[in-house]
C-alpha cells in the first residue's frame, strides 16, 4: 500500500501526518502503532517523535490522534496539534477550527507570525487538573503544589498537574538544567516506579527574565525531544501560580527547538492556556510498504519545503543566542 506521509514540526517537536479524512487506509489501533514505531525509528530514512493521525469527526473539523515513538498514544500534544491546526485549517480554506482529542474538542486558530515568515497557530490547551487521581500519582494526598518528594530529590519542589497529559513540573536554577539529574529521575519515573503507574512528562524550566522562561522536557514514550507543547502549557501555569509571571500576559517560551508564546487564562477557578507558535512543513513523500510488515518501507516523490526550513533556521538562531546570554553566560 502507498501512503502519504507530510514531515512537520511545533518547535522543533517533529511528526508525520496521516491523513485518514481524504485517503481510506483501513487502519486500526495496531496498525497505527505498528507504523509509528516503523516510521519514527531513527535509524531509518524516517524518523519523528510521534505520527498525527487526522480523522473526519463528527463533532467538529477533524479529529487527531496521537501516537508516539514507541507505538503508544498520547491523550494529547500541544505542538502536534499547531500542525494538525495548519494541515486542516489549510485543506478546509478556513481560518480557525476545532479539532477533537482524546479529552476535548479544542479550538485552534492562525496567528500573525510569531517570527518573520514562520506560520503560526494557537491552540487551545485543556482540560488542567490538579488531582493525583488525573495523572495518576500516587501520593498520600490529592494535590502536589510545590513541594518536595524527597524519593526522587531532596532539593527540588514539584508541581504534578494533567493538561490533559500528565506533568511533572519543577523551577530549577541552571545548575539543574546543567545537570543528569533531570535524566535520571525521569527515566525512574518512567520505568517501573511506585508514584507514576502510567509513566510522566518531566519538565525543568528556569525562568530567566520577566515574562521570559526556558523549558526543557522529558517526554513519555520519547525522551527529551527539542519541545513539548503540553509542558510548555503546563510549565507556563505554573510560573503564574508561583508568581513568577502574570496571568493574562503573553509569556515567551524558550526551548532547544525555537520559542512559542503562552497566555494563561483563568475563569471561575478553571484554567487554561494559548499555546502560540510555529506549524512548520518539512517535507512531504509516498511510502511504499506492506501493511503487515511495516519496518521495510521505500520512499518516493519527496518534495522538500527549503524555504520554511530556512526561515524556521533563523528563528532557532534567535532563541539560541538569546538562551546563551542568559543561561550559557
Amino acid at each position: 500500500m502507498k501512503i502519504e506521509l507530510t514531515k512537520c514540526h511545533g518547535s522543533g517537536n517533529d511528526f508525520f501526518i496521516i491523513d485518514e479524512m481524504n485517503h481510506s487506509y483501513d487502519l486500526d489501533d495496531n496498525k497505527r502503532a505498528a507504523l509509528a514505531r516503523a516510521f519514527c525509528n531513527r535509524s531509518t530514512d524516517l524518523g519523528a517523535d510521534g505520527i498525527l493521525f487526522v480523522l473526519a469527526s463528527d463533532v467538529s473539523d477533524a479529529k487527531m490522534r496521537v501516537f508516539n515513538a514507541d507505538g503508544s498514544e498520547a491523550s494529547m500534544c500541544g505542538n502536534g496539534l499547531r500542525c494538525v491546526a495548519r494541515y486542516v485549517c489549510e485543506k478546509l480554506s478556513i481560518e480557525e477550527a476545532t479539532i477533537e482529542t482524546m479529552k476535548a474538542n479544542l479550538q485552534v486558530k492562525n496567528q500573525p507570525d510569531i517570527f518573520e515568515n514562520i506560520p503560526t497557530y494557537l491552540v487551545e490547551i485543556s482540560p488542567v487538573s490538579f488531582d493525583l487521581d488525573s495523572l495518576p500519582l500516587k501520593l498520600n494526598q490529592n494535590q502536589l503544589m510545590n513541594e518536595k518528594i524527597p524519593a526522587l530529590s531532596e532539593n527540588i519542589q514539584f508541581t504534578a498537574l494533567s493538561v490533559p497529559n500528565p506533568h511533572l513540573v519543577a523551577i530549577v536554577e541552571k545548575e539543574q538544567i546543567q545537570s543528569n539529574e533531570q535524566e535520571t529521575l525521569s527515566k525512574y519515573v518512567n520505568g517501573e516506579n511506585e508514584f507514576f503507574p502510567d509513566g510522566v512528562n518531566v519538565s525543568f524550566v528556569k525562568p530567566l527574565k520577566k515574562g521570559h522562561i526556558y523549558v526543557r522536557t522529558f517526554e513519555r514514550g520519547v525522551g527529551f525531544t527539542n519541545a513539548c507543547g503540553t509542558a510548555m502549557s503546563a510549565s507556563s501555569l505554573v510560573t503564574c501560580l508561583q508568581g513568577l509571571n502574570e496571568m493574562e500576559t503573553p509569556i515567551e517560551v524558550y526551548n532547544n527547538g525555537g520559542k512559542v508564546r503562552c497566555v494563561v487564562h483563568e475563569q471561575k477557578g478553571l484554567q487554561s492556556i494559548d499555546l502560540i507558535g510555529n506549524a512548520s512543513y518539512l517535507y512531504r513523500c509516498d511510502v511504499e510498504l506492506e501493511i503487515e510488515n511495516p519496518e521495510i518501507f521505500t520512499i518516493d516523490n519527496n518534495k522538500e519545503y527549503v524555504e520554511e526550513v530556512m526561515q524556521y533556521a533563523k528563528l532557532q538562531k534567535h532563541a539560541a543566542e538569546f538562551l546563551n546570554e542568559w543561561i550559557n553566560a
